[in-house]
Formats: C-alpha cells, sequence, structure tokens
C-alpha cells in the first residue's frame, strides 16, 4: 500500500508540473483568509454593538450572539455551494436571474421597510435582503451570457447592449426599494467583466460614461440623496444635521491615530455613531486598533481578491471561461464593495449602505459573500484535479471506441507479470500480457507509451495486486 501511494503521489505531481500547492486539493491561503475576516468581524462587531444592544434589547451581546449565528450559517452554506460542481451555475444561472428577479420583485410587494427603504423579505424568523442573492446570480448570468455570447460581445454593438439591458430592469428594481449602492456596485462589475471579455473600447468608455451621467442624475433628482452629497463634502457644515453621521466617523479616525485606543475602549461607539456595527464598522475597528488594524483588514481582503482574479486567470488559461469570468466577477464585486465601504465611513466618498466583506454584521450579506468565496475555492479545487480527471476520462472514452476482454488471472505467472508491469514497464508491452480479475484491459494501436500510459499501467497493476492480496487472505 506503500508504493501505492508513492505512485499515485508521484503521478499527481507529475500531472501539476511538481508544484508544492498540488498536494493540497483547496486553496488553503483563502480558507485562512476568509476565517481572519469572519474573526475580525466578530470581534468589531461585539464591541462596536454592545452599547445599543444593551440599550434596546437589555443583553450587550444580542448582536454579537446573531452574528455567531449568521457566521456558523455561512459556514454551512459554504460547505454545501463547495459539493456543487462549476457546471451546475453553468446550466442554472439564466434560471438563477429569474431568481434575482423575482426576489427583487416580491421584496417591493411584500417586504419590510425600514428607515423608508424597503429591502427586506421576513420569511418566518428569517430576514432576507433580497438585493444580496440577486448581486450574486446576475453575475453568475452575466458570465454565462459572455460565455455564450463571446463573439456577439466583442464584434457587434447588439451583444454588448443585451446584458445592459438586463441589468437596467435590475437596477430599476433596486431604486425603487431605493437602493443605489447596491446598483453602483453591481454596474462596476458589470463594466469590469466587460472589459476582461474583450469589448471594444469606446463601447466600454461609452458605458462608463452613460453611467457616471445616470448616477448624477439620480442623485441631482432626489433630494435625500443630494443632502448625503453636499454633507460629504463640507461635513463640517452641518456637524449635528446632515453631516453627523461623517463627522463622529472621522473622529472615530482621527482617535485611532497609528496603533487605536485599545480593543473596547471606543468612545463613539457610545451611541455618538449610528450604525456603527453594520455600515461604519471599519470606524470603530480604525478607533480601538488603529492605522495598523486598518491596514491588516485591507491587507487581507486586496489578498482576498488578487487570488481570485489569479484563479480567473488560470481559468481562462485552461479553457473554463465560465468559470474565469465568475472567479473575476467576485473579484471586482469584493474590491469594488470594500472600496465604497470605507471610502464611505473616511469621508473619501459619499455614505451609501453597503456592508464590509466577511466582517460588518448582516446575515445576508455575511452567507452570500461566504458563498461566494465557496465558488472561488470550488473553481480552484477543479483546475487543481482537471489533470487526474482528464485521465479517467481519457480511459472512458477510449474504451467506448476499443475492444475489451476479460481474463481470470489462472496461475502465479501472471502475479510476476504484473509486478512486471508495476516496475515501470511500457503500457503496449504490457497490455498483453497482464490479465486481472478486476480490471478491463483495452488494446492500444500506439508505437511508443508515454508518461501518462506507464501512470496508468503502474495503477492497474496496484488494484490487481491489491485484489489477489484480499483474495489471497
Amino acid at each position: 500500500m506503500m508504493t501505492a501511494s508513492t505512485k499515485l503521489s508521484a503521478l499527481f505531481a507529475a500531472k501539476h508540473d511538481g508544484q508544492p500547492s498540488a498536494t493540497h486539493p483547496y486553496d488553503v491561503t483563502l480558507i485562512l483568509i476568509a476565517l481572519a475576516l469572519m474573526s475580525i468581524g466578530i470581534i468589531i462587531v461585539t464591541s462596536a454593538s454592545m452599547p445599543v444592544a444593551d440599550r434596546l434589547h437589555d443583553n450587550p451581546f444580542y448582536f454579537a450572539i446573531r452574528h455567531g449565528i449568521y457566521i456558523a450559517c455561512a459556514l454551512t452554506a459554504a460547505m454545501i455551494t463547495l459539493q456543487l460542481p462549476m457546471q451546475f451555475w453553468r446550466t442554472t444561472n439564466p434560471y438563477l436571474l429569474l431568481a434575482a428577479i423575482a426576489l427583487l420583485v416580491a421584496v417591493l410587494l411584500v417586504g419590510r421597510t425600514v428607515n423608508g427603504s424597503t429591502r427586506w423579505l421576513v420569511i418566518g424568523p428569517i430576514t432576507v435582503q433580497a438585493a444580496e442573492p440577486a448581486k450574486l446570480y446576475f453575475f453568475a448570468y452575466l458570465a454565462g451570457y459572455l460565455v455564450r455570447r463571446y463573439e456577439e460581445v466583442t464584434e457587434n454593438l447588439k451583444g454588448f447592449i443585451k446584458p445592459l439591458v438586463v441589468f437596467f430592469a435590475l437596477a430599476m428594481l433596486l431604486l425603487l426599494q431605493p437602493d443605489l449602492g447596491t446598483v453602483v456596485v453591481m454596474f462596476a462589475t458589470t463594466i469590469g467583466l466587460l472589459f476582461l471579455a474583450g469589448a471594444r473600447l469606446w463601447q466600454f468608455f461609452a458605458l462608463v460614461f452613460a453611467g457616471i451621467l445616470a448616477v448624477v442624475a439620480l442623485i441631482v433628482f432626489e433630494e435625500y440623496r443630494m443632502k448625503r452629497v453636499t454633507s460629504f463634502l463640507d461635513p463640517w457644515a452641518d456637524p449635528f444635521g446632515a453631516g453627523y453621521q461623517l463627522t463622529q466617523s472621522l473622529m472615530a479616525y482621527g482617535r485611532g491615530n497609528w496603533f487605536g485606543q485599545g480593543l473596547g475602549n471606543s468612545l463613539q461607539k457610545l451611541e455618538f455613531l449610528p450604525e456603527a456595527h453594520t455600515d461604519f464598522v471599519m470606524a470603530i475597528l480604525a478607533e480601538e486598533l488603529g492605522f495598523v488594524g486598518v491596514l491588516a483588514v485591507l491587507g487581507l481582503i486586496l489578498w482576498m481578491v488578487l487570488r481570485a482574479l489569479s484563479i480567473g486567470n488560470k481559468a481562462l488559461e485552461k479553457g473554463r471561461a465560465f468559470d474565469g469570468y465568475m472567479a473575476y466577477s467576485i473579484g471586482i464585486w469584493f474590491s469594488f464593495q470594500t472600496a465604497v465601504n470605507i471610502g464611505a465611513s473616511a469621508g473619501i466618498l459619499p455614505t451609501k449602505g453597503l456592508t464590509l466583506p466577511l466582517v460588518s454584521y448582516g446575515g445576508s450579506s455575511l452567507i452570500i459573500m461566504s458563498v461566494a468565496v465557496a465558488i472561488l475555492l470550488r473553481i480552484d479545487f477543479e483546475l487543481r484535479v482537471d489533470g487526474v480527471q482528464a485521465i479517467g476520462r481519457g480511459d472512458s472514452k477510449s474504451g467506448k471506441s476499443k475492444a475489451r476482454r476479460k481474463k481470470p488471472i489462472p496461475t502465479n505467472a501472471s502475479q510476476s507479470k504484473a509486478a512486471h508491469a508495476e516496475s515501470g514497464a511500457s503500457a503496449e508491452d504490457k497490455s498483453d500480457e497482464a490479465d486481472f480479475s478486476t480490471a478491463t484491459v483495452e488494446a492500444k494501436p500506439t508505437k511508443t507509451s508515454s508518461a501518462e500510459d506507464e501512470g496508468k499501467a503502474g495503477i492497474k497493476a496496484i488494484l490487481a495486486r491489491v485484489a489477489q492480496e484480499a483474495d489471497n487472505g
């Protein structure tokens, strides 16, 4: 059995050019990054939410307990998603788009309204923010569309416009909630994917220009959005009115300095800063852990985004276009949403209600982001085992077109021949000599043997030898 393990390990390493990372079936680095962000998230959410939880629910750990439950649900959803082959997403992405539209329509009809926004579906004790799964489903559809209509997207305007029509329909449903932040994230990801897919530059720049004009128009014609922009430009002009949230957030950043006030020592979380454990969790992190803590979180998210882009690049190189575009969309999504969340809390961008990936409080966001990370892990897993699976596929395909014959093991002479095949003899020389009771031997017309043929012959010999020892025992 030791010989069998050695040969299989050598074959797997040979198929992957001896890369050290091939020894692990999954991307361990990506898993550790996601777990690190979740760990930081539950610590900061617990610290930031204790005062408001104590006032509202007489339990300072109310939101911390719920966030822990969300993390458990997110990990469960990620493990389930990890078992789904990418073929599932390739074949079901049109139906997922219909599911996204149905969710957005349902939230407008029977959704819960909080602070003037109708964004949540209440299903018994469960509250779902419909925009979160809608983002993931739309990106899956967009990746599938770019694979199906690649030539149309890159060669004519009609193929370029079609996905934008779908985006426009989703954007209208989101703006009725209203939820401009999600629309901006989806628009940025759509632009990025179309650019990476090879859309013409004039189309790309025209789309960017039209998108900027649309966002400006949406801001100008909505009074509350205009107030956010003006307060963003000069929050200190009205520090107790429109600029209150941003000024409190900036004070939190200022108090943090280099190394922070210490974990749990934030003053702004004492209900000076609204939404401290959700949209403005980074401000509390900055106050308690300082610039070093902020830099650490940014470094982890940047590392995750680079891993996503690297996985997407590898998938495209191996001819897995859907997997590549899906990985690209997740990377762009995470990076842009992080930029908007931190930019809003630091006064770089107007305030938007977007969570910090895998860190902020919020069940829907945490679960969907975890599912997205699981999809990245699945793509990487299939790329890692692609070479080994190719051997199995080659055997099954060749078996359909080649004659097969079965013979029992008559004498000990065949055992010695099987052992000789295991020592490294070519598959062609031994295919007519070694007969196995549990293996099928194929007639091979090739004149020269390759490393793959030798590996397959070795595996067959190992299986026969194990079967013989079991029978003798």
